[in-house]
């Protein structure tokens, strides 16, 4: 399953595990027809897909949407939590508490009911057979998005910490738990933030000189899901160009 699955780094996550051979549910919140193409081009392909629309940060919803991958999919092996939101740039002295309760319920609180979910199918203590979560943080967490998103900063920072706990967690449980740190990608979720041209605007900040494509975010998230991961857990990967 690949929370937030409809664009940008998810869909890139969906199409790659597909290829990998990884029957996909794809997650959405309410671009079904976005989800719907991504599904399209798996099958396309010669894979499966599934499109399960969810809201991550309401209850029900999520118990719903793993319920429905557990009769239409089979057995749970893979989570990627990456559904998540940034705000329009703002100072901490101009945000809302109705912006802050959103930015935690979706990033963070999210993450974790669909992560509690996922351990209760694959965890040995719960009769599972094991299998791996990978949760997409970003670099933000530890550079801090000052006068821009430090609500969003310190969410993924609390998802960082989140990655570490839960990877002690259930390590003897045949549960593997790591997180990518994204830096500047190309997606949408710049313009959404209102800063469209994000990337290109801080690009020369990277030592590599260049925004990161969905893509490349997604070859470390498949990588870390996979058996050739095996001996990896409770790591945070940069992939960030050197920033």
């Amino acid at each position: 399953m690949v929370t937030g699955a409809s664009r940008g780094i998810g869909a890139a996550t969906a199409l790659l595990a597909a290829r990998k051979g990884y029957a996909v549910a794809v997650n959405y919140t309410r671009n079904a027809g976005a989800a719907e193409e991504v599904v399209a081009a798996i099958r396309n392909a010669g894979g499966t897909a599934l499109a399960i629309q969810g809201d991550v940060a309401d209850e029900p919803q999520v118990l719903a949407l793993f319920e429905q991958v557990d009769r239409q999919l089979g057995r749970l092996t893979a989570l990627v939590n990456n559904a998540g939101i940034v705000d329009q740039k703002a100072r901490v002295d101009e945000m809302s508490l109705e912006r802050l309760k959103r930015m935690f319920d979706i990033n963070v609180i999210g993450s974790f009911l669909c992560a509690r979910e996922a351990v209760k199918r694959m965890s040995t203590r719960h009769g599972g057979r094991g299998g791996a979560i990978v949760n997409v943080s970003s670099a933000a967490s530890r550079l801090g998005a000052p006068g821009q998103y430090v609500d969003y900063a310190a969410s993924k920072g609390a998802i960082d910490a989140f990655t570490i706990g839960l990877a002690k967690e259930v390590a003897a449980e045949g549960i593997r738990v790591n997180a990518v740190r994204p830096g500047l990608i190309e997606t949408g979720i710049h313009a959404s933030g209102g800063l469209p041209n994000r990337v290109q605007d801080l690009a020369h900040q990277v030592p590599m000189q260049r925004g990161g494509s969905a893509d490349e975010v997604a070859q470390a998230i498949v990588w870390l899901l996979s058996p050739e991961a095996s001996y990896t857990t409770m790591s945070l990967v940069d992939v960030s160009g050197g920033r």
